[in-house]
């Protein structure tokens, strides 16, 4: 009888969503929660040698990074929005110039005079609208090999399949990555999962994540349990320049601001960073 049961709950679930895929809606199995809470484990911030200094503006486009910054040669900074403080900031007082790119903007922010920009989105490919991180690093950099460089990448859910598709030779060139990592809330689809998780496991093979902070703006989601932010900011920094010393206590860091004053402030949620190591 019970099978029987079971039967006829399979057959339904199997006629549901047939109807609904139908009518472009599909239906797959949550991502156990367990997980994503390996994956998270496995972006807890560490301490190195360096302490944290913040680059930019007292709110958005302010982030914090390992203080290690002497000697880069340029920063790339995919993602252009109204102002440029981070950018403005690391040429004026850390003496770093940026590339920008972005195919959205007719050119750089007001005030600001970038060592160059891009009219286009990167991406997976290179034509008339997109260019990859690889090309993108290598027409800039082709007379200056070997110099070490700044990513910040802030590309609305792009980061995860331009990295992926990045070669690990021009990841190993940056130095130090900001990343502005979106889309959190998908972590809890296979599909979706799967890539997140293969996009950490590349960058985890040479950077330490160093910070981890959420964007105030974008709430947080509950996925099976598991409280996540839908948008972070994260720092690494690449595994030649330190150390490990220990597992990072302190969130949010004395240094960190929300991205919006008027929205409540998200602290890191406990469970990314109160798991064991």
């Amino acid at each position: 009888m019970k099978y029987k049961k079971h039967r006829v709950i399979r057959k339904i679930a199997r006629l549901l969503k047939n109807f609904l895929s139908r009518r472009s809606v599909y239906i797959e199995r949550a991502v156990e929660p367990q997980n994503i809470i390996n994956l998270v484990q496995r972006l807890r911030p560490v301490k190195t040698r360096f302490d944290l200094i913040r680059v930019g503006g007292s709110a958005d486009g302010g982030y914090l990074l390992p203080d290690d910054l002497a000697d880069i040669e340029v920063c790339f900074s995919p993602g252009v929005a109204g102002t440029a403080t981070f950018e403005m900031d690391l040429l004026k007082n850390r003496g770093i110039n940026s590339h920008l790119a972005d195919f959205s903007v007719a050119g750089p922010p007001a005030g600001f005079q970038p060592a160059s920009f891009t009219k286009k989105f990167i991406g997976t490919v290179n034509d008339e609208m997109f260019i990859t991180l690889d090309q993108w690093v290598g027409d800039q950099m082709e007379n200056v090999p070997g110099k070490d460089l700044l990513l910040q990448m802030d590309i609305e859910g792009w980061e995860y399949p331009t990295l992926l598709s990045t070669t690990v030779e021009t990841l190993k060139r940056f130095r130090i990555i900001v990343l502005e990592l979106h889309d959190i809330e998908s972590w809890g689809h296979p599909h979706f999962f799967r890539i997140a998780d293969a996009l950490f496991a590349k960058l985890l093979t040479h950077f330490h994540v160093v910070h981890n902070h959420p964007n105030n703006f974008c709430g947080t989601i509950n996925l099976g349990g598991f409280e996540a932010p839908r948008v972070i900011e994260i720092t690494l920094l690449r595994k030649d320049r330190s150390e490990v010393r220990g597992f990072c206590t302190e969130f949010p860091h004395h240094l960190d601001v929300p991205n919006v004053e008027k929205y409540k402030d998200i602290p890191l949620p406990k469970d990314w960073y109160q798991l064991e190591p």
